[in-house]
C-alpha cells in the first residue's frame, strides 16, 4: 500500500515539474506537449509547422460557392470574410511573432479570401497559396475529402527550411480531419515533422497567449537591461 502511495506521489510530482517547466500532458508520440515559454523557445530555434485557423470571421455571412474559384472572392455577399476584430487579431498576432523573434521560412495559405487576408495581415513573409490545405466544404473540386486530408498531412510532415518554421493559414475542418486538433479561429496548432513522413502535435497558442508571451519577453528584456546598467554614485558637495 505504501509502495503504491509513494509511486503515486512520485508521478504527481513529475507532473507538477513538467507543468512548471512549460510541459503539458504527453502527445500521441509519448512526448510532453509544450506550453508557454518552453513552446516559444522551441519555435525560436525553428523546425516546426505552425498551423493557424484563419482569424475571426463575420458569422452573419455565408459561403455561396457555385463554381470553382468562387472561394477567392472577397465579396461578403458571396463568401464569409474576416470581421474587423479578426483583422485586428491577425495584425497583432503577427506583431507578437516578430517580437518573439520566431523565424518564418515560408507562409502558406488556402486560396480563400479570409485565409489569404489573415496571412497578409500577419505580415510574416511572402504568402503562397496552396489547395493542399483547402476547405473541406469544397473538397469535390479537389479530388474529395480524403485527398485533401492526405495532402494536408503531407504538408505537415514536410520539414521546414533549416533554422526556420513554416506557417500555414487554413481552416478548422482541415486541421480536425488531418490531425485531430480543432483550433478556434485565430488559434495556432504547432507540429513537428518526424522526417519519415509523419508528424507530431507539439502545442497550441491562442491570440491571448501570443500577447502574454510577447509581453513577458519584453519585460524580461527590460529587467536584463536594468540589471546590466552601470551604477553611478551621486557626488556630494564635499568631493
Amino acid at each position: 500500500m505504501n509502495a503504491r502511495l509513494n509511486t503515486g506521489v512520485y508521478r504527481l510530482t513529475l507532473v507538477f515539474i513538467f507543468l512548471a517547466a512549460g510541459y503539458g500532458p504527453a502527445n500521441a508520440g509519448g512526448n510532453p506537449v509544450l506550453t508557454g515559454g518552453a513552446l516559444i523557445h522551441a519555435l525560436q530555434a525553428g523546425g516546426y509547422s505552425i498551423y493557424f485557423r484563419h482569424a475571426q470571421t463575420d458569422w452573419s455571412q455565408s459561403d455561396h460557392i457555385e463554381q470553382a474559384g468562387d472561394w477567392t472572392s472577397c465579396d461578403a455577399a458571396r463568401v464569409r470574410q474576416l470581421s474587423d476584430a479578426g483583422r485586428h487579431t491577425a495584425r497583432t498576432v503577427g506583431e507578437h511573432i516578430r517580437a518573439l523573434r520566431i523565424p518564418v521560412g515560408k507562409v502558406l495559405a488556402s486560396p480563400y479570401c479570409r485565409t489569404v487576408e489573415t496571412a497578409e495581415l500577419m505580415d510574416l513573409g511572402v504568402v503562397e497559396t496552396t489547395t493542399d490545405i483547402m476547405n473541406l466544404r469544397v473538397a469535390e473540386y479537389f479530388g474529395g475529402r480524403d485527398a485533401i486530408l492526405e495532402r494536408a498531412r503531407s504538408r505537415l510532415a514536410m520539414p521546414p527550411p533549416p533554422g526556420a518554421n513554416i506557417v500555414l493559414i487554413a481552416h478548422g475542418n482541415v486541421a480536425r480531419g488531418a490531425t485531430d486538433v480543432y483550433p478556434d479561429e485565430a488559434e495556432a496548432a504547432v507540429f513537428r515533422a518526424h522526417g519519415d513522413g509523419g508528424f507530431t502535435f507539439v502545442g497550441r497558442l491562442t491570440p491571448a497567449q501570443w500577447a502574454e508571451l510577447a509581453q513577458n519577453q519584453y519585460r524580461a528584456k527590460e529587467d536584463r537591461q536594468k540589471a546590466s546598467a552601470p551604477l553611478y554614485r551621486c557626488r556630494g558637495s564635499q568631493e
